[in-house]
């Protein structure tokens, strides 16, 4: 009987067939196909599809024998593994000297006298078990057969190394939902630690300006106005950075609801509480949307809004138009705002990029509300663009898979 001894390849083998997590797994019906066809194609009354652990062999699936698993030290495929070429086949083990004295072939009930084994390789070039094929007594298989059996060995290898993928994926997605946890609870810290001590800082500074106004001179009143200001702006800053987190959380939840495109619009406007001279026409059609309301209306907040603020006309003219087609929904949002220059164009959809141009009260943006649009869109199955003339108007069009 040989035995085999631990080397640092076996044991790097081994940790392989660790990462496939197939051992000790329930039978699977791709597997017992596979050895259904294998025990046909031979004529052979045992298949088995076979891992070698560190102290047994394993059998995911069987066809001809009843054993869940042997001692390694007994393994005819703990041979085939180590064999040079990518198949071992023993015609009859009562005259090999390597298992004329195995219980295997010694035991008077359905003993092993031919063996074929073709090996389990990975991508990696981890040879994790075997496709093996016993007979009761001598025998053999033409070359026809052997191919026919490589080609099923390696269908065996494409499902374990599908299955490991399926596994990481899975982990994947548990760790993400895990950390989005940590990210909506962080969300909320950052919102409450952060946003009332600004909310108390332009209150303080109400209460400065009102109660020592007539000792403050101009300096000093710009002083707290700056404060006031930059209060603002790190709480709008702060207000973007949650929206992008939130459009994660709503495209990730992936919700399909069905609602009115007009009712919709009807109530994004009325949150911003328009107070300048503004004409919004929204489209002829109504359309009843099938697709994530909470993205939707992420990305039309922050279109609509960009309208409001980077207008300099007297009359503000918001245009919105939305159609059907070919499975999408089409959008436009037009304005007659200051519009973005070409040269700035190409960037605006990325990440805290800006064009550099002041707002209606003098103020930057942050580059945060257009890369959330870009990125709900995305996520939506659609695309968006931008149309722009400096001085003239501002289109952004986008689509949203149905």
């Amino acid at each position: 009987m040989l035995t085999q001894q631990t080397s640092r390849r076996e044991l790097k083998r081994l940790k392989a067939l660790e990462e496939y997590r197939i051992l000790d797994t329930p039978n699977e019906a791709e597997y017992d196909e596979i050895a259904q066809l294998a025990a046909k194609i031979s004529g052979m009354p045992v298949a088995l599809i076979s891992f070698i652990d560190k102290n047994r062999q394993w059998f995911k699936s069987k066809v001809g024998f009843d054993v869940c698993e042997t001692e390694r030290n007994i393994s005819f495929c703990t041979h085939a593994i180590e064999a040079e070429g990518d198949i071992l086949e023993v015609k009859n083990a009562l005259e090999d000297v390597r298992f004329k004295n195995n219980p295997l072939v010694t035991t008077p009930e359905s003993p092993v006298i031919y063996y074929c084994g073709f090996k389990l390789t990975d991508s990696k070039g981890m040879t994790l078990g075997t496709l093996c094929i016993i007979g009761h007594q001598p025998g053999s298989m033409n070359e026809s057969q052997k191919a026919s059996l490589k080609t099923l060995s390696n269908q065996v290898v494409k499902l374990l190394e599908l299955r490991r993928n399926f596994v990481l994926l899975k982990e994947a997605e548990k760790s993400l939902k895990e950390k989005n946890k940590l990210l909506k609870d962080f969300a909320g810290t950052v919102s409450h630690d952060i946003k009332m001590p600004l909310a108390n800082m332009v209150l303080t500074v109400d209460i400065l300006k009102k109660k020592y106004l007539p000792v403050l001179d101009d300096e000093g009143l710009e002083y707290l106005n700056y404060l006031k200001q930059s209060s603002f702006k790190l709480s709008e800053y702060i207000t973007g950075i949650l929206n992008l987190y939130e459009s994660e959380v709503s495209t990730l939840e992936n919700s399909k609801d069905s609602f009115d495109l007009k009712k919709l619009l009807e109530e994004i406007i009325d949150l911003f509480n328009i107070k300048q001279e503004c004409e919004i026409l929204l489209p002829n059609n109504n359309i009843e949307l099938q697709c994530n309301r909470t993205a939707l209306e992420q990305i039309l907040l922050n279109l609509i809004g960009n309208s409001l603020k980077y207008n300099d006309k007297e009359n503000i003219i918001i245009k919105i138009k939305c159609k059907e087609k070919d499975g999408y929904y089409l959008f436009s949002v037009h304005d007659n705002g200051v519009g973005i220059p070409k040269d700035k164009q190409k960037d605006i959809f990325k990440l805290f990029s800006t064009a550099g141009i002041q707002d209606r009260h003098g103020n930057k943006g942050n580059g945060i509300g257009l890369s959330t649009v870009k990125k709900l869109v995305k996520k939506l199955g659609g695309k968006v663009k931008i149309k722009s003339e400096v001085g003239e108007f501002t289109k952004v069009s986008f689509t949203i898979k149905k």
